[in-house]
């Protein structure tokens, strides 16, 4: 099957804001760390992987999402990115598209969202997707050919191993964050339900669904504090499927148009060479980047 790779680029962008100095500036004077390790980042992976098709994501605004109307509290525990590194999010996306790699950001759906409804129009077309990612929630996209690859740490799991690493199967992912929520996106689950305990009652009950059918059956079970959960369901139980659709990863986010089925294109040297000139990267990585012209 011929693979798609799906970067959550957000994830790496801040990484590299907080791994690499502050006071690296490009030709204007404002930081350009972010973009240098990007960079790096991004040309290991071309050279590592040679993907025949890729789609690199960004998260365009913490603030505006869909999910901003379901809970306005989603992510209002973030700080607002600053502004140094506001532009260089759009520089990465320039050096993305200037390597010629399909760029998506929309200023409603997440990064997870583009990638989970690119993924589901590709797969039915034959691919399978690599999602370069350590995000839990990712997992939840997860088919039978499919493969999360937690890059930093150079670990790779899929569908079936998803329950190992994190306690449910893929399937389950939003039932589980429904339950525990998830203190990163401000997302509330059950309170008095950790994730051990969804897990469980997940293990159990198959879905959150049949949990909240069946919750009468919850004081029976051999779980501790089993009758006080069947209360805390009871009385947050509109907050857990809400919790639940806010950590469901949407699959109709909007495409750009034109980008097929993401195959790599050209490197736009011209392009390329405004990039690098404007956030100053050595002579090293450009001849890493104009490589990948001939790749």
């Amino acid at each position: 099957m011929p693979r798609l790779h799906l970067v959550d680029a957000s994830l790496y962008v801040f990484r590299a804001w907080h791994s690499l100095p502050a006071d690296l500036t490009g030709a204007d004077g404002w930081p350009v760390n972010a973009v240098h390790g990007f960079a790096r980042f991004l040309l290991e992976l071309l050279e590592r992987e040679r993907p025949t098709h890729v789609a690199v994501a960004f998260d365009e605004s913490l603030e505006c999402s869909f999910r901003n109307r379901i809970y306005p509290a989603y992510k209002a525990n973030r700080e607002p990115a600053p502004e140094e590194l506001k532009r260089q999010f759009w520089q990465c996306q320039q050096l993305a598209a200037a390597l010629g790699l399909v760029v998506l950001k929309d200023a409603r759906y997440e990064a997870d969202d583009l990638i989970g409804t690119l993924l589901a129009r590709q797969r039915a077309r034959g691919f399978a997707g690599v999602i370069v990612s350590a995000d839990k929630d990712l997992s939840q996209l997860l088919g039978p050919s499919d493969q999360q690859w937690d890059y930093a740490r150079d670990l790779r799991w899929d569908a079936a191993g998803t329950k190992a690493r994190h306690g449910v199967h893929a399937h389950q992912m939003a039932d589980y964050l429904g339950l525990a929520g998830d203190a990163v996106d401000n997302i509330p689950g059950v309170p008095g339900i950790g994730n051990k305990t969804a897990a469980a009652l997940l293990e159990h009950f198959g879905s959150l669904d049949a949990l909240l059918a069946r919750v009468d059956e919850l004081p029976f079970l051999r779980l501790r504090g089993a009758a006080a959960h069947a209360a805390r369901l009871r009385e947050h139980r509109a907050q857990a499927l809400m919790s639940r659709e806010l950590a469901t990863i949407a699959l109709d986010a909007p495409l750009p148009e034109g980008i097929g089925d993401a195959a790599r294109r050209q490197v736009d040297t011209t392009r390329l060479d405004e990039v690098f000139e404007t956030v100053r990267i050595g002579p090293m990585t450009r001849r890493r980047a104009l490589a990948q012209a001939g790749s």
